[in-house]
């Protein structure tokens, strides 16, 4: 018996379903017994009482987190920091919700018992450190390109059904200059259709200009936050800061979680899903994965394929193979990820010696 008067469990599971503002969790003991339940604020005095609360019921094994990589970063973070062994857990399925139904404990309890089953078992991300930084710039940067490319659509529109004549003075100009063009004009007052289309171009023009200075700055920003991480990432040839930051982001701060390089590739939709029944023996294409890291390595291979000698006399010999161009871009993504894997766990074990 603990202070409390509660019985203590030699080795507990607590499982957490996070939300923006509150957090459930329900601990289980190590034969699936439910043992308790507890709500809590997502502040730093709410991640303080949920361990205390959870030590006084018994020896903390693991925590299983749902969304570690948003709502529960904070609290991920805070039980890594205090030694905690922390497991990144998914929403339960939809048969699991549709037998069970949908609330917060029920939740809770479904990610404590999927760590005690070992359905469960992936370290998340630490989500600290230069990777977070160069996360949150690649994001801010992604979203300055989305906007400008908007920006820019929206102007060819416009132009498409302006009045005639000043169809006639824009046509032909390249993205640059139509940008340059109507960031300069003068509308006058807004009396017709040709004063309101210059307005509305002049103001997608600057906003396409303020975008593009936006980029620039992040882009350089960039660079030097991924030159100081992973150094050897950037010297890898085809590999630039944004396609850096992009594997970066994906294998975390603490890419030592990854176990072997074939889970890195699966971790980025490049490895072959065996899809075999009775006499068949094949298999398909991976479509899951971080389809941003899995885009990466395909602009590192196409990069290669344009100016690295051994890429391309490799390209060359498999095709002559029989294989398709499609394939052969595939088997490279797969020989990229094993490279740039290589990179990573050089990265890991220096960060695992430095923080030891």
């Amino acid at each position: 018996m603990n202070s409390r008067g509660c019985l203590y469990v030699p080795g507990i599971i607590v499982g957490v379903d996070t939300h923006k503002d509150e957090h459930v969790a329900v601990v289980v003991d190590k034969l699936g017994v439910r043992i308790g339940q507890r709500s809590l604020p997502t502040t730093n005095m709410g991640y303080v009482s949920l361990e205390r609360w959870a030590s006084g019921l018994g020896e903390i094994d693991a925590f299983g987190v749902e969304g570690t990589g948003s709502y529960g970063a904070g609290l991920a973070r805070f039980l890594r920091g205090q030694g905690h062994k922390v497991v990144e857990v998914n929403r339960p399925d939809r048969s699991t919700r549709r037998r069970l139904g949908k609330s917060d404990p029920t939740d809770a309890e479904m990610a404590a018992r999927a760590v005690l089953a070992g359905v469960a078992r992936d370290r998340p991300k630490s989500g600290v450190d230069k990777v977070e930084m160069i996360r949150m710039i690649k994001s801010t940067k992604d979203s300055a390109m989305k906007g400008r490319t908007q920006a820019i659509n929206q102007m060819k529109a416009i132009i498409v059904t302006a009045p005639g004549e000043l169809r006639a003075v824009l046509r032909g100009l390249t993205t640059n200059q139509l940008v340059a063009r109507c960031a300069r004009w003068c509308h006058g007052q807004l009396g017709t259709p040709t004063a309101a289309a210059k307005y509305a171009l002049r103001s997608l023009a600057r906003r396409h200009i303020q975008l593009t200075r936006e980029i620039e700055a992040l882009d350089t920003q960039l660079a030097r936050l991924t030159a100081a991480f992973a150094p050897a990432l950037i010297e890898s040839f085809g590999i630039g800061p944004d396609t850096a930051a992009a594997i970066l982001v994906t294998a975390g701060s603490n890419p030592e979680r990854l176990k072997s390089e074939a889970a890195f590739a699966a971790l980025c939709g490049v490895s072959p899903i065996p899809a075999s029944s009775g006499k068949t023996n094949r298999h398909r294409l991976n479509r899951g994965g971080d389809r941003k890291a899995n885009a990466a390595l395909y602009r590192i291979v196409i990069v290669r394929l344009r100016y690295h000698d051994r890429t391309r006399t490799y390209f060359q010999r498999r095709i002559e193979e029989g294989k398709t161009k499609t394939e052969v871009i595939r088997c490279l993504k797969r020989y990229v990820a094993r490279e740039v894997f290589g990179i990573l766990h050089d990265i890991g074990k220096r960060s695992t010696a430095y923080n030891a």
